[in-house]
């Protein structure tokens, strides 16, 4: 099943590579119910592989001029403190019995996989009916919403934090939407954002209690880096938009299947 699982993380990366986002909404899954990693800790191994992963997307697209750093700086400090904080002071403190009706008992472990089911099915509808956003001229100067880019980052923080994903496409939205950013600059800066976001998150995880299985956490980030560029390699032949929508069914599925198991097995493989 490791074996299985380590495929698997090169697959995300290939995601990433081919369609830009989407993939790290799959490293949670992979890690709870194929490798048998403990979700609440897999939220944290999570945190360390996006961050990673989109690092190497991220400084890929600065080369090529695509990075507003002002943007990241603006939209980010906000969405460090509340990811920092949310792993820091949150996370922990979340009661094990999240919701007890009589026998029905919703632990912190399958609490923290249905809002991440959540986030998965939020994820797919917008690769499956992607938005159509207004042509933004390339050089224009950027026009800032700061009170809504201020409560976008916390909010985009706050669940980065309990769920571990990137989060990219509540990011991309609102750099075009509240900051007029074009959409190719927008999804690089984008990734700057997930990287240095879920990397502060990981050190909030690092100051607390939980032992880190560092040989697992390299290995799988250095396959789905090498699926990147894997998929980079292949995104020149194939249609993104055709890739986007299926690969967004899919996680559509993959959502309402841990909703049903976690729910109705809870329990059962993996954790």
């Amino acid at each position: 099943m490791e074996i299985i699982g380590l495929i698997l993380a090169a697959v995300v990366g290939l995601s990433l590579g081919l369609i830009g986002s989407g993939g790290s909404i799959l490293t949670v899954p992979i890690l709870v119910y194929i490798m048998g990693v403990d979700p609440v800790l897999a939220t944290a191994y999570s945190l360390f592989i996006v961050g990673a992963t989109s690092l190497v997307g991220g400084i890929q697209s600065a080369v090529q001029k695509k990075v507003d750093f002002k943007t990241v700086l603006i939209f980010g400090i906000p969405s460090i403190a509340a990811v920092y904080a949310t792993r820091m002071w949150l996370v922990p403190i979340i009661p094990h019995e999240v919701i007890t009706i009589g026998t029905f008992v919703i632990t912190k472990p399958v609490a923290l996989m249905l809002l991440f089911a959540v986030v998965m099915i939020l994820a797919s509808v917008s690769m499956i009916r992607p938005e159509k956003y207004p042509d933004v001229e390339e050089n224009k100067v950027l026009v800032y919403n700061f009170p809504f880019i201020l409560l976008e980052g916390l909010g985009v923080g706050l669940l980065t934090g309990l769920v571990g994903a990137g989060g990219g496409f509540l990011i991309i939205p609102a750099l075009v939407l509240l900051a007029k950013m074009p959409m190719k600059h927008a999804v690089g800066t984008s990734l700057f954002i997930i990287a240095v976001k879920s990397l502060f998150g990981f050190v909030g995880d690092l100051q607390g209690s939980q032992i880190i299985d560092w040989k697992l956490l390299i290995v799988f980030t250095s396959l789905a880096i090498a699926g990147i560029f894997g998929g980079i390699v292949l995104s020149k032949k194939i249609s993104e938009n055709k890739l986007k929508m299926s690969f967004g069914w899919f996680v559509l599925v993959m959502g309402i299947y841990i909703i049903i198991k976690e729910i109705f097995f809870p329990g059962t493989g993996g954790h």
